[in-house]
């Protein structure tokens, strides 16, 4: 049997990162065991709040104390960090992400964040993430200690997860499960790639129209207690119509996010915009609607040419002034290394600091239907939050020290630490 080249470099990318990942990822930290005392840093809330010279306890994962120096009481048994001079944050939360659905983005052996066909609701996300990624370990040593598992491809392409990122198995990892299904809104327009330009869809009103038939379909299919033929489709999209599943569509233009809303609207759905990149546009429509936004990105070019060349930079001050609920998100997986670098770019353009840092914890927490756990320093949340010795926002100064997990003590060692280290000594031996 003649096996091409390209196969054969396939299976040996796929074999050697199978053999070397577990050796480059660090072992899930175990329970909390003693109450933990973080003195001296400035913490940053989550809520808008910050408190100076701060102190915060926390014990079996849970936070018990948040205060300052001045509460004047003891906290006997309490191991004591002493944080002066640095920064505490809450764990940031990375939404649509495909982190731990992909390893090596050129080996399709490794990627697993898409299905065949169109209308897959019935996909689970959860099932395909591997906790033994080496790039998970990468993006939490940046302060990124929860994300939102999101399938890709299709028009529906399935149901998306939360996870804490320190975990031996995706069981263990899952934190909130198949709680939103996505949808890519079809465009009436589209890049043809042969001639390098914009063109009309002429499949647009055929798209719109299969997507309004599978929904009504789902919904019929719900009203009948007893269905002739069970249909797994159908079944996975109950969770929208009886409330326990969200709606994420994901679009960027002005007019797909009206038509996008409009038409959840009148399936009695309550959406959530991912994307948004011209959400700035229809403020007023979003802001009517009570629609969340999931703002995919500020490092990036402006949708048209006669946009500011600054658009995407100046759009998270905009949605904050116009009192939308959103957040910050960023594409692919490797990528939410950079997630708070996307909030430090829009606060030099205007956005105020702390409400930056509440666009990646409690907002993003609060759109994803978890902000009763985690999301801001608060007595009785998760204990997930992180110190840094310089500004988080800032990848001059960003360095993060120390982080916990419900409480648990993680490794913020990884790979590329590890390289560095590794050929830092070499070239210093010469």
């Amino acid at each position: 049997m003649n096996l091409k080249p390209t196969f054969l470099l396939a299976i040996f990318a796929t074999i050697f990162t199978l053999e070397t990942t577990a050796q480059n990822v660090p072992v899930p930290a175990p329970a909390q065991t003693q109450p933990i005392l973080i003195t001296n840093a400035t913490a940053h809330l989550g809520n808008g709040q910050v408190i100076e010279n701060s102190y915060i306890a926390f014990s079996n994962g849970k936070i018990t104390f948040v205060g300052n120096m001045a509460v004047g009481q003891g906290f006997p048994g309490h191991q004591i960090i002493d944080a002066a001079g640095k920064h505490l944050y809450p764990g940031f939360i990375a939404p649509d992400s495909e982190l731990g659905l992909q390893e090596i983005e050129a080996v399709r052996a490794t990627t697993d964040s898409r299905e065949v066909g169109s209308l897959n609701p019935n996909i689970r996300s959860i099932i395909a993430y591997n906790t033994d990624s080496e790039v998970t370990p990468t993006v939490r040593s940046m302060g990124v200690l929860m994300a939102e598992i999101t399938p890709s491809g299709g028009r529906i392409s399935g149901q998306s997860s939360i996870v804490q990122l320190d975990a031996w198995n995706w069981e263990d990892a899952a934190y909130s499960t198949d709680f939103a299904m996505h949808l890519s809104w079809p465009s009436a327009s589209r890049f043809n790639w042969r001639e390098s330009r914009m063109e009309k869809n002429e499949n647009f009103a055929n798209d719109l129209r299969e997507l309004d038939d599978f929904f009504q379909q789902a919904k019929a299919y719900g009203e009948n207690q007893v269905p002739a033929t069970p249909n797994l489709r159908f079944e996975a999209m109950q969770g929208l119509f009886d409330g326990s599943k969200k709606l994420f569509i994901h679009t960027n233009s002005a007019t797909g996010i009206q038509e996008a809303v409009l038409f959840a609207e009148r399936l009695q759905l309550k959406p959530t915009i991912i994307g948004g990149k011209d959400a700035w546009m229809v403020t007023g429509f979003l802001k009517e609607h009570d629609v969340p936004v999931i703002f995919a990105t500020t490092q990036q070019l402006p949708s048209r040419e006669d946009d500011d060349i600054d658009q995407p930079f100046k759009t998270p001050a905009m949605l904050q002034a116009a009192g939308l609920r959103w957040c910050f998100a960023h594409d692919g997986f490797w990528k939410q290394r950079n997630l708070a670098y996307q909030a430090g770019q829009a606060v030099g353009f205007g956005l105020a600091y702390e409400d930056a840092v509440r666009a990646l914890t409690s907002s993003t927490a609060e759109i994803l239907g978890i902000g009763k756990t985690v999301g801001t320093i608060e007595v009785g949340k998760d204990a997930t939050l992180f110190i840094s010795e310089g500004d988080a926002l800032d990848m001059r100064t960003s360095k993060v020290t120390r982080a916990f997990i419900q409480g648990r003590d993680i490794d913020l060692d990884n790979k590329q630490e590890m390289l560095y280290r590794r050929f830092q000594q070499k070239y210093k031996s010469k």
